[in-house]
C-alpha cells in the first residue's frame, strides 16, 4: 500500500484547503483511512478517519463542524476538506491506512500500519 499526500499551504486564517491522500495498491475495501497531524515537540493528533466500505466517517471533536473526511473510490483518492481554519490548525498532516481497526480505536495511530509522507498546512492569523 503507498499513500501520498498532497494539497497543503499556506492560508488566511478563515480561508480553506482541501488536502488528499492518493493511495496505491491492494484493494481497499477493508481498510480505514485515516488523517492525522503533528507539530513540533507535540503527539501525533488524529483529525478524522474514514471506512472506505462504508464512507462513514469520524472527525475529532477539534476539527467537527469544519473538517470532513470524504472518499473518492473511482480515484482511490481521500480528502480531507477544511474549512474555517484556524492558527491552531498549522501542522504536517498525514494520510494513513489501516485494516480491523474497531470503531474505539480509530483515532489510535498504532492501527494504522501504512503511512503516506506528510504535507505542511500553515495557517496565518
Amino acid at each position: 500500500v503507498q499513500l501520498q499526500a498532497f494539497g497543503g499551504g499556506l492560508v488566511q486564517a478563515g480561508g480553506f484547503l482541501r488536502l488528499s491522500c492518493a493511495a496505491s495498491g491492494r484493494p481497499f475495501s477493508s481498510y480505514t483511512m485515516g488523517w492525522f497531524r503533528q507539530v513540533p515537540e507535540k503527539e501525533c493528533e488524529f483529525v478524522g478517519a474514514i471506512r472506505w466500505s462504508t464512507g462513514i466517517s469520524n472527525h475529532a471533536d477539534s476539527v467537527k463542524g469544519r473538517f470532513t473526511v470524504s472518499r473518492d473510490n473511482a480515484k482511490k483518492t481521500v480528502h480531507l476538506q477544511m474549512n474555517n481554519l484556524k492558527a491552531e490548525d498549522t501542522a504536517v498532516y498525514y494520510c494513513a491506512a489501516g485494516t480491523g481497526i474497531i470503531i474505539s480505536a480509530i483515532s489510535s495511530l498504532r492501527n494504522y500500519g501504512y503511512w503516506g509522507q506528510g504535507t505542511l498546512v500553515t495557517v496565518s492569523s
